[in-house]
């Protein structure tokens, strides 16, 4: 049972649903981001969700795009992020960290060697949004021996066959994209959310995390009625690209973080 499962099962026990901000390594500055991941936590995050800078994020809406064109001007690599992970690590053991990145990357620096290094670096979980998992099975081979979760993505327009062969691939919990589109856009339809994570637990043991369109503590509190868990990223990350416009300050970015996390865990829990 690695971190993912254990604090899944911490948040059943308590009967509390998931909060899993996400940001950009190295956005606004890489010299920010281990502290942010603290405050994150500090703020009421049950997980960590940590994108690896790419130069075509395709699912991500401009907001998010911009936070990776900020990171990559400042030289983050996918090996800048694993050593993010792990000076993280040396205050916090418990804290499960997913990576969220794209298969480019990843593929040149080698699956078994990028397994070996976000093992290593306490990575538990790595989302890549562009490898289905029917092209998995060598990014899978180098990950489950570590006990680092794959975790794949389910959209409203996924067909029941093609969640159970989802389903039979993943690990630690299933992310479900709530909306047609990329990340920030739209509003979202509750009523078919609902019905979608009913077909996803039927095929599917893991918990369910529901990301894209989630705001606010509104849009939060009405998703955990039913997901396990809520993502919640292009509304931190705006957060973080205005508080460092207005002011490059470190202290301004962790006001900013608290404010929101805990605003989220407050409507999520209540």
């Amino acid at each position: 049972m690695n971190r993912i499962e254990r604090r899944f099962e911490q948040l059943r026990q308590q009967q509390r649903k998931a909060l899993i901000p996400f940001m950009t390594a190295g956005s606004p500055h890489p010299d920010h981001t281990v502290d942010l991941m603290h405050t994150l936590v500090r703020a009421g995050a049950d997980l960590i969700e940590l994108g690896i800078p790419f130069s075509d994020p395709m699912a991500d809406g401009p907001v998010i795009q911009l936070a990776n064109e900020q990171a990559l001007h400042h030289g983050v690599t996918p090996r800048d992020v694993l050593a993010m992970v792990s000076r993280f690590r040396e205050q916090d053991q418990q804290t499960p960290v997913i990576l969220m990145g794209y298969l480019n990357p990843l593929e040149v620096m080698g699956y078994a060697t990028f397994a070996a290094l976000a093992e290593e670096s306490g990575v538990d979980g790595v989302i890549t949004v562009d490898l289905p998992p029917e092209e998995a099975e060598e990014m899978l081979d180098a990950l489950r021996p570590r006990e680092i979760s794959p975790i794949f993505l389910i959209s409203p327009t996924t067909s029941p066959s093609r969640i159970e062969t989802i389903a039979r691939s993943a690990s630690g919990f299933i992310y479900y994209v709530s909306m047609k589109g990329i990340t920030g856009s739209g509003g979202l339809d509750l009523q078919g959310i609902e019905r979608s994570l009913v077909q996803i637990r039927n095929r599917s043991p893991l918990p369910v995390g529901v990301g894209f369109g989630i705001k606010d503590g509104e849009t939060a509190a009405a998703v955990s009625a039913f997901a396990d868990a809520v993502v919640v990223g292009t509304a931190l990350v705006q957060r973080l690209l205005t508080a460092w416009e207005e002011e490059e300050s470190g202290q301004r970015l962790h006001d900013v973080v608290e404010s929101f996390i805990s605003q989220l865990r407050t409507a999520i829990d209540r």
